[in-house]
């Protein structure tokens, strides 16, 4: 297979040096590179994957930051666009005594909301690749359009879509908006990975099978639900199968999801070789050496602090088998 090529937001987190403490009480913090996509496309690339990123940074101290750090992981950067006008967005990030999280965004509107669909050029797609996005890159303009566009392209070239709603109802205008956008392009992805508490903030329903049956459609071939420490559970045309976690101590689950995207992306850019992805899924052993794979990449990145400092070599994956 080709590379997997992730679009959306790159930005600065700021970490807290301790946690269990709100965000008036930290005096000091860490700089680290994040934004969902770019963590998806750093995780690929830190397990020996190939993947690009397509964005938008400010021209700044930050935005060379972020684009060094992906440089660093092997992530190729030739995609990512640098605005004068428009700054690097920033998020301070505060860890729960749970190792939860809680974000306040600083972006508004920063680089990352301004990418264009102009900017997007079909040629970086390719026959074989797989597109990856997310909600967040759906929520203002002109970055929506550029979210759809280089979905549009995938579609023409038969691209392998993947989705991860990674809801974040903080830079939403409101709750029902989100939900709206996210039900418009779940279906037109042909894997979704989604947490148990955005799937039920989706549909409303408790049942987990009832509410992944209620969204499953369109394109989809493989949806994720994963529901952290109890693991996660593979929902397909024709089966569905539960896997669980691998157990750990957790320090921060800042980036975890994410890892667990690139697990799968750079498992399904490994292993599905010639064969289409209808045929992969056909095994349910190997669809479930995927998804475990995928956890244990989540959760080894849950045992450090920071999203892509986080994201564990491929080597401290197989360790822990």
């Amino acid at each position: 297979m080709g590379k997997v090529i992730s679009l959306g937001e790159l930005l600065i987190d700021f970490v807290p040096k301790e946690k269990g403490k709100s965000l008036k009480d930290i005096l000091e913090f860490e700089k680290a590179a994040g934004g969902a996509p770019a963590n998806v496309a750093a995780a690929i690339a830190k397990l020996g994957g190939k993947a690009a990123f397509i964005g938008k940074v400010g021209n700044d101290g930050f935005g060379h930051f972020l684009e060094e750090t992906l440089q660093r992981t092997g992530v190729l950067t030739n995609f990512v666009v640098k605005s004068d006008e428009y700054k690097t967005a920033l998020a301070f990030v505060t860890n729960q005594d749970n190792g939860e999280r809680e974000f306040m965004f600083y972006r508004d509107p920063s680089a990352d909301m301004m990418l264009t669909a102009e900017e997007v050029d079909e040629q970086w797609f390719e026959e074989g690749d797989i597109y990856h996005f997310g909600s967040v890159s759906l929520i203002g303009h002109p970055v929506r359009e550029a979210t759809v566009e280089a979905l549009r392209i995938a579609q023409e070239k038969g691209l392998i879509i993947s989705f991860d709603p990674n809801v974040r109802l903080a830079l939403w205008d409101d709750a029902e908006a989100a939900k709206e956008c996210i039900l418009r392009y779940f279906k037109q992805a042909h894997i979704v990975k989604i947490s148990d508490e955005e799937l039920y903030f989706l549909t409303g329903i408790e049942n987990e099978r009832e509410a992944v049956h209620q969204l499953f459609g369109g394109i989809n071939e493989l949806v994720v639900v994963t529901k952290g420490a109890l693991g996660s559970v593979i929902y397909t045309r024709d089966y569905c199968q539960s896997v669980g976690a691998m157990k750990v101590e957790a320090i921060d689950t800042t980036g975890a999801g994410d890892a667990f995207v690139g697990g799968l992306l750079f498992f399904l850019q490994k292993e599905m070789k010639s064969s289409s992805l209808i045929d992969f899924l056909k095994s349910e052993g190997k669809a479930r050496e995927m998804v475990s794979f995928a956890g244990k990449c989540g959760a080894i990145a849950t045992t450090r602090r920071g999203a892509i400092p986080a994201l564990p070599a491929l080597e401290d994956v197989v360790k822990s088998y």
